[in-house]
């Protein structure tokens, strides 16, 4: 907040808006986000405190406090015209991600970990974007800026609960750091690796600008064009094609992407098929005989019985 702040005068910007959000998972929760809104007015910035109403999950609270989290930020900035939210993830947080994401199997693009630029981590948001400022710079240095300036600061005791997988992680950090795995180590591979996705995402753009045209209702796509590159590559266009058409913010599961992808490579697609929210089937007149036509799915229409039992409820 006090770093964005004195850039925003540096360059006579605009000073930000503060938001702070109150899951209400905690006693404390509320009087905590209070306490954040006066710490941004005293630095003579607008706050507003977003609340999560509502009851909360037994299970996987942090998937869920993140989605209503960005949900909330995203529907004000939305409404007040606002398009980029700044966070305060450090290269602490870009390290543990890789960790979390390595122990969870992921491939490439997870561990590639979280972006400095990023699309909005909920779907519903296409306008708004998420910058990282801070992803070279210590949790540490961080805290020492703040006691430098004499502002003090609220450690969330959710960080020290061990039922939660990153706080695990962190709490191995010493033992990691004596096998060379640093803080610094962690966050370089993350970084290798997203210069890899970048390359591949690159090389994905160039097949869909050759496989894809506008046609009637929908996307044309050549299928010998998306099959004859590399497969990763392929696998890529072809779920970046998809959600396009459906706009919808995640990827379709990967082994029914895998099984499309197989059946436009081999002809036997047939009539056509459906995954994430898309129809994909013959293109009928346009763009020749092989030709692919990417459509949204329309919804379906429920029976005349289903419809009653809704009625009835």
């Amino acid at each position: 907040m006090h770093l964005l702040a004195a850039h925003a005068k540096a360059h006579r910007h605009k000073p930000p808006v503060v938001l702070t959000v109150d899951h209400g998972l905690r006693r404390s929760s509320s009087k905590d986000a209070r306490t954040v809104a006066a710490w941004a007015k005293k630095a003579g910035l607008k706050a507003h405190v977003l609340t999560w109403k509502g009851i909360k999950p037994k299970s996987g609270v942090e998937s869920a406090a993140r989605e209503a989290r960005y949900a909330l930020m995203g529907a004000w900035m939305v409404k007040h015209k606002i398009t980029t939210l700044h966070v305060g993830h450090t290269i602490d947080d870009q390290a543990e991600t890789f960790l979390l994401r390595l122990a969870r199997g992921s491939g490439l693009d997870g561990l590639a970990a979280m972006r400095a630029q990023a699309p909005w981590p909920v779907p519903g948001f296409g306008t708004l974007t998420v910058s990282r400022p801070l992803l070279d710079i210590r949790r540490a240095d961080l805290r020492a800026y703040l006691t430098s300036r004499g502002q003090s600061w609220l450690d969330d005791p959710m960080n020290e609960d061990d039922a939660f997988d990153r706080v695990k992680i962190r709490q191995a950090g010493k033992m990691l750091a004596d096998l060379g795995l640093t803080t610094q180590r962690l966050a370089g591979a993350a970084a290798h690796l997203a210069r890899a996705r970048a390359a591949l995402e690159s090389m994905t753009d160039a097949v869909l600008a050759q496989a894809t045209a506008k046609g009637s209702g929908g996307v044309l796509l050549n299928p010998a064009v998306l099959v004859a590159a590399p497969r990763e590559v392929g696998l890529r266009a072809l779920a970046a094609l998809l959600m396009k058409v459906s706009g919808q913010a995640y990827r379709p599961r990967f082994d029914a992407l895998e099984r499309l992808f197989d059946r436009i490579a081999a002809g036997t697609l047939g009539g056509g098929a459906t995954l994430h929210g898309c129809h994909i089937g013959p293109a009928s007149k346009q763009g020749g005989d092989k030709a692919l036509l990417v459509t949204r799915e329309k919804p379906r229409k429920a029976s005349g019985s289903l419809k009653k039992a809704t009625t009835g409820r």
